[in-house]
C-alpha cells in the first residue's frame, strides 16, 4: 500500500496514468486552497497484496462496511459511503471519502489486479462508474 502525503512521494510514483491521474488531483484541489494532507487528508494507492484489512487499519474504517449503520457489502441494505467511485482506463478503481465539514477526507487508487483483496475489488465493480 503507497501512503501518498506529499507532492514528492506522488513524483515518486512511476511515470504513467496513475500519476498523472493523482498529480490532477492535486492540481484541482490547490485550485480551491493549497493541498495540506493533514488538513484535508491524502492519497492511498492499493495494490497486489494489500488486504481490505490492513486499508481499514490505515483509514479507520472499513470500506466494505457502511459508517453509518455498519451494513457490509454484499448484505441487501448495503449503501457505500464514498461519495463517489470511478473506474480509470488505467486499471486503476478510484473511491472518494470525505469525513468531515472541514473537506478531510481519503481518495483511494485500488489496482484492478490480481491480488488485489477481492472483496474490495467486487465493491468496485458494482458501484463504479467510468471516469471521463
Amino acid at each position: 500500500m503507497r501512503i501518498l502525503r506529499d507532492e514528492a512521494a506522488i513524483a515518486g510514483l512511476p511515470a504513467g496514468e496513475l500519476r498523472q491521474l493523482i498529480e490532477k488531483r492535486v492540481a484541482e484541489i490547490n485550485e480551491c486552497c493549497p493541498w495540506d494532507a493533514d488538513e484535508l487528508g491524502y492519497f492511498i494507492v492499493v495494490e497486489p497484496g494489500d488486504s481490505a484489512d490492513a486499508l481499514e487499519a490505515e483509514i479507520g474504517f472499513s470500506v466494505l462496511r457502511n459508517l453509518f449503520d455498519d451494513v457490509p457489502f454484499g448484505h441487501p441494505d448495503f449503501a457505500p459511503a464514498f461519495e463517489w467511485a470511478e473506474r480509470h482506463p488505467a486499471g486503476y478503481y478510484e473511491i472518494a471519502y470525505v469525513l468531515g465539514d472541514g473537506g478531510f477526507g481519503y481518495d483511494l487508487f485500488i489496482a484492478d489486479q490480481p491480488g488485489v483483496d477481492p472483496d474490495l475489488l467486487a465493491m468496485c465493480r458494482t458501484y463504479a462508474a467510468p471516469s471521463f
